[in-house]
């Protein structure tokens, strides 16, 4: 579930409440969602608190009110109401699967004609650096490490097509006689990735907002480019740990099919941040 889904079924709760009679209160436009500071909870959202003194009511009554709403959206597996109105929400263990979906299936782009001063000075028009750094092809040149983790994801499914595993971002592997446990990103070694994933379509978002209003990036190209670096680093760091690809002795099973299917949705989500910025993203380095 990425975090535009989650700040919608956040709004829906309201509207419920609402609806029922629960609340009386103006449904706002959005609702904001963030990695909370403390705790397991893999998002938390303050709208209770916004809503408490439209709705003549403490702030941790309302959120208990929606609580119960938001609890019952799909892919949520639990939701706390935490310090003042708080609430923390735990998705469900499907979730990864829900983010990753749409980059799994998503048409490939027709890339920008190889052209190094370009993808160089489009870069640096975002984010900053020595063009003629930027053309050095190794670590640590930004623009290099996405396009080699790009290149990288790409191998790694060719790769996986010849050992003839097909990316899946969910599976199963035996436990024992007769018991299977689920294979899910995060325990194939890749729940940062997921991560960072869920967090692009904002991003993504931002970008073409401030393209179609003011024909350039702006800020919005440079917080792509930042993700991307960060995206890259994630994936090039889970590969040195938890190989996605199988290792000497060791036998193509579902946590690979899992890490090629990360592997997947992360080249694709490069390639499209790369194709915004107008920066060509090559399949071999």
């Amino acid at each position: 579930m990425t975090p535009a889904q989650l700040s919608d079924a956040v709004l829906r709760s309201v509207r419920h409440a609402v609806r029922s009679g629960e609340l009386r209160v103006a449904v706002p436009g959005r609702a904001g969602v963030r990695r909370p500071p403390h705790g397991d909870a893999d998002w938390s959202t303050g709208i209770a608190l916004a809503l408490a003194g439209p709705a003549g009511r403490p702030g941790r009554e309302v959120a208990d009110t929606l609580r119960a709403h938001l609890a019952a959206t799909p892919g949520v597996a639990r939701v706390e109401v935490a310090g003042p109105g708080f609430l923390d929400i735990h998705l469900a263990e499907d979730a990864d699967a829900a983010v990753l979906a749409p980059w799994l299936d998503a048409p490939p782009l027709d890339p920008w004609p190889e052209d190094p001063a370009r993808d160089v000075a489009r870069w640096a028009a975002v984010a900053g650096g020595d063009p003629v750094e930027l053309l050095v092809q190794r670590e640590p040149n930004p623009l290099f490490t996405v396009r080699w983790a790009h290149a990288r994801c790409r191998a790694l499914l060719r790769g996986g097509t010849a050992m003839g595993l097909t990316p899946a971002p969910g599976g199963e592997v035996a436990t024992g006689p007769g018991g299977t446990d689920a294979v899910t990103p995060a325990g194939a070694g890749r729940s940062e990735v997921v991560r960072l994933i869920a967090e692009y379509p904002r991003l993504r978002d931002a970008l073409t907002s401030a393209l179609d209003a003011e024909g350039t990036p702006g800020e919005a190209g440079g917080a792509v480019a930042r993700f991307l670096v960060s995206l890259a680093d994630a994936l090039l760091t889970a590969e040195t740990t938890a190989p996605a690809l199988p290792v000497g002795k060791e036998k193509p099973g579902a946590v690979h099919r899992v890490r090629l299917a990360v592997a997947l949705a992360t080249g694709t989500v490069l390639a499209d941040g790369l194709h915004r910025l107008g920066v060509n993203a090559p399949d071999h380095l």
